[in-house]
């Protein structure tokens, strides 16, 4: 091991190369498959991934109120309390995707939205980009929920929301969106 290496020197993408790429499996939610890599050290190794497409997480405040969903995720096989959420759409801004989710999943329309973060997940294994979203001024509408939604709306008085968003089962988005957006002085 050379004096870089023993003192936990950065390396960068220029010392690590890509010698292939495979695709294994396509669903129509994701592809996995692995990159067989040239390590900085002349050893090469296979790193697994998932590619997701990117997603958004809307923080929504309405009288005091954060809206949550709760629903059933067979994944974990628990019904959970998180914020609105869904795929960005091919064309879309995060700001245009929030509305759009939050009005499909709440039947609630905003008035105003802003990107408060995006960040890539889990990157040991995903290429999966996330944005988080305020969204304010809601004015009831109707649902339009798809056809593998079943969820109900539930909001969560603003003061308690760190509290509640962290008991169990929860998720990393949920828990990302509601600290961001009080650290941002919104909550």
């Amino acid at each position: 091991m050379d004096d870089s290496e023993q003192q936990g020197t950065t390396r960068t993408g220029d010392d690590w190369t890509v010698l292939e790429s495979v695709t294994e499996y396509e669903t129509g939610w994701y592809e996995g498959g692995y990159d067989l890599v040239e390590q900085p050290n002349g050893t090469t190794k296979r790193y697994y991934w998932a590619e997701l497409p990117p997603a958004v997480v809307i923080v929504a405040v309405t009288n005091d109120q954060l809206v949550c969903v709760e629903q059933y995720r067979p994944t974990i096989h628990e019904s959970q309390l998180e914020l609105p959420a869904g795929i960005v759409e091919d064309g879309e801004s995060y700001t245009t995707a929030g509305a759009r989710e939050l009005r499909e999943e709440t039947g609630f329309e905003p008035s105003g939205t802003s990107l408060l973060q995006t960040y890539q997940v889990a990157t040991g294994v995903l290429r999966h980009e996330r944005g988080i979203v305020f969204a304010e001024g809601l004015t009831p509408v109707e649902q339009e929920l798809d056809d593998n939604e079943f969820l109900e709306v539930r909001t969560v008085p603003v003061d308690e929301a760190v509290e509640r968003v962290r008991d169990n089962p929860t998720n990393d988005a949920t828990i990302n969106g509601v600290l961001l957006a009080k650290e941002d002085g919104l909550l």
